[in-house]
Formats: C-alpha cells, sequence, structure tokens
C-alpha cells in the first residue's frame, strides 16, 4: 500500500457537502513562460514530483506547460469518474482521497494521496477516470495538459522515463492494496497502513513518528476492507501493546520495530 494522506503535528498539517470543481477548458501551451507561471525550480514537493538530471532548458519547458497552479478546497471534487481525461495533477500542497462508487451507493476509497504524488493517471487507458478525486483539505494542485506531456516526453528522454515511474508506481500501488486486503488480517493491515505512512513522511522529510491523519477512521476502514470499530479496536490495541500513542487524529509511533512485528 502506498496512499496515506497526513501530515506531521510538529511542522505541518495532513467532508462538507461535495462540490464539483471541473478542470477549466484553456490550453496551454510550451513555448513562452507565462507571468503566472508556477516555478517548478522553487517548490519544495520537487523532488518527489520531478525527474532529476533536467537541464535549466528543459526544467523552463516544464514550467511552460504547466498550468497555474490550482486551489481545491477541503470537500471539492477535482474530478468525477467518467469525466473526460485531459490532464494529470501533481498535488502541491494537501492531500486528497480517490472513491470509487459502489452500484448500491457505498463509497469505496481506494487511495490516499499527499503532496508529491500525481493524479489522473487511472484515465490515461480508456479517456476517462475511473474515480472520483476529492479534496481531503484544502490542497493545492498542479495541472499538465497531458497531450503536451506526451509531445515532450518524446523530446526529453528524462521525462518519457519519470511518465513510465509513475505508470509502475501505479500498478505496484494496485497490486500491494490486493496483496493486503487478501493475505493480511485486520491486525496486520493497520499496523501496514502506520508503518506505509511513516516510510512516506520520512522521504518527504517530515517527522515518520508524529503526524495527524486528515482522513477518518471510517475512510481508513474503508480502505483497508475494514469496519470503522475495526480501526478503533486496532488502534486501542496497538496503544495499549505500547507500540503507539493515539489522540484522536493525533497518532505518535512509539515502537517502530514492534509494529513491523505485528
Amino acid at each position: 500500500m502506498s496512499d496515506v494522506a497526513a501530515y506531521p503535528v510538529s511542522s505541518r498539517t495532513f467532508i462538507p457537502p461535495q462540490i464539483v470543481a471541473r478542470p477549466t477548458q484553456e490550453v496551454a501551451t510550451d513555448r513562452a513562460p507565462r507571468k503566472d507561471l508556477t516555478r517548478c525550480s522553487s517548490c519544495s514537493m520537487r523532488p518527489m514530483c520531478m525527474p532529476p538530471g533536467l537541464t535549466p532548458e528543459e526544467l523552463q519547458r516544464i514550467e511552460a506547460l504547466i498550468r497555474p497552479s490550482r486551489t481545491i478546497r477541503q470537500g471539492e471534487t477535482m474530478f468525477r469518474a467518467n469525466d473526460t481525461f485531459q490532464s494529470i495533477y501533481a498535488v502541491r500542497a494537501g492531500s486528497f482521497k480517490t472513491v470509487v462508487m459502489h452500484r448500491d451507493g457505498r463509497e469505496q476509497v481506494t487511495g490516499f494521496h499527499l503532496a508529491g504524488d500525481s493524479l489522473g493517471l487511472d484515465g490515461v487507458c480508456s479517456g476517462q477516470h475511473s474515480c472520483d478525486a476529492v479534496a481531503l483539505e484544502d490542497s493545492k494542485v498542479c495541472i499538465i495538459p497531458f497531450n503536451l506531456l506526451e509531445t515532450m516526453c518524446r523530446e526529453v528522454k528524462a521525462v518519457q522515463q519519470h511518465v513510465h515511474r509513475m505508470m509502475g508506481s501505479e500498478i505496484v500501488r494496485e497490486s500491494s492494496q490486493m496483496m493486503l486486503l487478501g493475505t493480511m488480517s485486520a491486525e496486520q493491515r493497520v499496523a501496514t497502513f502506520l508503518l506505509n505512512l511513516s516510510d512516506r513522511l520520512r522521504n518527504r522529510g517530515y517527522s515518520p513518528a508524529q503526524f495527524h491523519l486528515r482522513m477518518t477512521r471510517e475512510e481508513i476502514g474503508s480502505y483497508l476492507g475494514i469496519k470503522l470499530e475495526t480501526v478503533s479496536r486496532m488502534l486501542s490495541r496497538f496503544q495499549r501493546d505500547g507500540l503507539l500513542d493515539a489522540h484522536g487524529k493525533d497518532i505518535r509511533i512509539l515502537d517502530h520495530d514492534g509494529l513491523i512485528r505485528v
């Protein structure tokens, strides 16, 4: 599993009626840089979402094709299932959940995405999005028109390789989720969730031991394939065993190795 949205209590922070927020139809170009351009070179998430080794000219070309960053308010839907696929999105700040709806109207959480992650690749195959992307908090995204990105992939090998890595990571994420749901006990699922979160925060330079969740326990349960009550019971058990300290959404891991042994 690889998608968890949170961030540390000590440094930075990780659903009202849903409001549809659809991308505008303006077309970006990769010609001259714009005055309102988002500067990848000054973005703290650049190591997470940009390929290494770009020349200044190549970086400028990427900046020129990215639309100005856009704010998505908490509870807003950035795109919905069956929307026409046009762009991929880089999360610059904040966090999102992706969800699909069952025929009976139940919501199934399929992923949590935080700063540095990409969204929208689900639409590459069919030309339509297969899920909804909902902001868990006020968030900011960079919008990358996919047709322009494809053109650049043909011209800049590093960009092509990076897009391939992003697509490959989606395959790994889905296979990891299937293994988690198919082979792990409820206790192991929650422990794996927390360990994954710890690793992802460490990779972003945040505290791997103390963080504030921005999703509900019900959403965690939906993602892990267990009930809300089971999530709460497992967290209480871990606290009783001295593995962590949990106060609402504030989590502090006390025994990382102990969680691994669960």
